[in-house]
């Protein structure tokens, strides 16, 4: 079997069985090292209320959302992209 990437598009080295965790869009089952992990604040109040609370002085706390997306779905998404084609690995022919 050819070998596509160096890291076999995966983070985990050396370690071993890697858990797997369920992908935010699909549903899917993606190991941790594979899975593209995004990171967002989200505050629980309406835009429109914050900005009034904000010029009262209250302050809001806003919560971390982590979800993890497997590669399918971070390209669709637009988080990833595809790499041009110059960039891509080359081909060696003996």
């Amino acid at each position: 079997m050819t070998k596509k990437r160096r890291n076999r598009g995966r983070a985990k080295g050396a370690k071993g069985h890697a858990e797997l965790v369920q992908c935010d869009g699909c549903g899917g089952w993606v190991p941790r090292d594979k899975a593209i992990r995004v990171t967002r604040t989200v505050s629980p109040v309406d835009p429109q209320l914050e900005r009034e609370l904000a010029k009262k002085g209250t302050a809001i706390l806003k919560t971390t959302v982590v979800k993890n997306y497997c590669v399918k779905c971070a390209v669709y998404m637009g988080l990833r992209s595809q790499r041009a084609r110059e960039e891509r690995k080359q081909k060696e022919f003996y």
